[in-house]
């Protein structure tokens, strides 16, 4: 039998013969980008999720490289600084995949936003958020802002409202203001990741309700909260159906690894490391970028009992120091202390130049307040002010604070460092007590003035030649003693009397090694003189 060619056919024989054909063709199933989201607000109905899913349970062929960075902490500006690091090194190192190890209670709004458009930014490598237990506030949205999230099926993620603590001690919901900006921020990273908004954004919003919606024509399954149908202008194209269960009034989304697929905030679960490699086809064992020493030193020299220890032993050291001229143990603690002080805020991504230079001049003010202007006056107060500002500037990343929680990290750090200076005050009220019994200090305290007349002995210097001759330099100086400079002195050094050698300090003038000097004044330890 001969088929009849469409030109021999009659008339009505080729309309009906493509449109059979153009039916039997397969549509392909195409999957929303962005753009739709952002148009539609729509999920996968529940056939096209299957499909999805039962596609990507296809292992991948092994060829990419990966790296874990885990994230098992709150989030702080310390902790938010070493992620940055770790995730920078691992963008240099050209792997394909950064898996996002996350096991945090959340922690500040403003790090948190950081990290969020670290990874956002981040165009040349996969980025992966791996919830084994818990990402929970802030953990979340940076979960949110990753291209995939793969779960546990009893992992969680959610809960992500903003709260306070207020005067009474109570945590209680921020302010209007401060939410809105943080449910556009949600609202915006869940468009650009492909996720359901509405969905997204109860995570940080208790009072709205999330429903399911079913459009009655084509079938498409969209999350829809209470305000936005208010305003939806086409409701009558669309089923509302009953509220979903982790999105009910008074409370924050949250939902467990398998709700989260079925809801389509999550990607997939697995039940190991070793599936989500093979889930994302990267070559195995996957690196872990572990915690190094360096990053461990740094967690520890920013925590408060140490930070208020390096600051008091800091402070008490360069009090030592400047009652001492020249550079000795206590010059040198004092370095030590306040460098590891620095490095560590250096590293921690909360100090820099401008911190140390602040604090660099404050002790400038306070070295010519003691050795060239007399009394304690403008110069002192604004050194001391200077050097405790920039203590508490090289903990913030913030100079006025922006909301609740920056303020109460700001007054957490003004309460540490006058903490470390009240310990300090007491400190030197307890060495007061021994500092003539400890070499090298007994220039600090204050005796009553020494003068010799003639022959006639002062109260403290004894009669007795070789019971003078045991007593410390200091005290065998007398008012109108002439001896010999025996360093230069800028304006403080050492001065050679008869047999032994005393700390003395001018005027204000430098004075050359060799030059004759005369005591001209002497309170307790310190002696001040003048060439001849």
């Amino acid at each position: 039998m001969v088929r009849p060619s469409p030109a021999s056919a009659p008339r009505w024989i080729l309309p009906l013969w493509i449109a059979l054909t153009v039916c039997l063709i397969p549509a392909p199933f195409v999957r929303s980008g962005p753009d739709a989201v952002a148009a539609t607000d729509a999920v996968a109905a529940t056939d096209a999720v299957a499909a999805t899913d039962a596609a990507e349970n296809v292992a991948k062929p092994a060829d990419r490289t990966a790296v874990i960075i885990p994230l098992h902490e709150d989030i702080n500006p310390l902790s938010g600084a070493l992620l940055k690091r770790k995730f920078a090194e691992a963008v240099d190192s050209d792997v394909d995949v950064i898996i996002l190890d996350i096991h945090s209670p959340g922690g500040l709004v403003y790090v948190t936003f950081e990290l969020m458009d670290m990874i956002s930014d981040a165009k040349d490598v996969e980025t992966v958020a791996f919830i084994q237990k818990d990402a929970i506030s802030g953990a979340a949205l940076i979960s949110l802002a990753c291209d995939k999230i793969i779960m546990l099926p009893g992992a969680r993620m959610g809960d992500a409202g903003e709260i306070v603590m207020g005067a009474d001690g109570a945590f209680r919901y921020t302010e209007a203001k401060s939410r809105s900006v943080l449910a556009q921020k949600v609202r915006d990273t869940a468009r650009a990741t492909g996720r359901p908004l509405a969905l997204a954004e109860k995570m940080t919003d208790k009072d709205m309700v999330v429903f399911r919606a079913v459009h009655k024509t084509d079938g498409t399954v969209r999350y829809i909260s209470d305000k936005e149908w208010e305003s939806m202008e086409n409701t009558d194209e669309w089923e509302l159906g009953k509220p979903i269960r982790e999105a009910g009034k008074e409370m924050f989304f949250t939902v467990n690894g398998a709700r989260a697929v079925e809801l389509g905030m999550a990607d997939r679960t697995v039940e190991n490391e070793a599936e989500l490699a093979e889930v994302l086809g990267v070559k195995t064992p996957i690196a872990v970028m572990e915690r190094t020493g360096m990053d461990t030193a740094i967690m520890i020299l920013n925590s408060g009992f140490v930070t208020f220890l390096l600051l008091v032993i800091g402070m008490v050291a360069l009090v030592i120091e400047l009652g001492a001229p020249g550079v000795g143990i206590g010059g040198l603690t004092s370095l030590l202390c306040f460098g590891l002080f620095f490095w560590s805020r250096f590293l921690g991504g909360t100090a820099g130049w401008l911190e140390v230079t602040l604090f660099v001049l404050g002790l400038i003010f306070i070295g010519m307040e003691i050795f060239v202007i007399p009394g304690f006056g403008v110069a002192g107060i604004g050194g001391l002010g200077l050097m405790l500002g920039s203590l508490v500037m090289a903990s913030r990343r913030f100079v006025v604070p922006g909301n609740a929680d920056e303020l109460a990290s700001l007054g957490w750090d003004v309460a540490t460092v006058l903490g470390a200076f009240a310990g300090f005050m007491v400190a030197m009220l307890v060495l007061a007590n021994y500092i003539g019994d400890i070499p090298g200090l007994g220039r600090l305290t204050l005796k009553p003035q020494v003068a010799v007349v003639g022959a006639e002995a002062g109260p403290s210097e004894p009669t007795d030649a070789d019971t003078a001759a045991l007593l410390p330099g200091w005290q065998r100086v007398s008012l109108g003693d002439v001896g010999t400079a025996a360093s230069p002195l800028r304006p403080g050094g050492k001065m050679n009397i008869d047999d032994y050698t005393v700390d003395v300090v001018t005027e204000g003038d430098f004075v050359d090694g060799g030059t004759s000097v005369k005591v001209i004044a002497k309170q307790g330890t310190r002696i001040v003189v003048r060439p001849v």
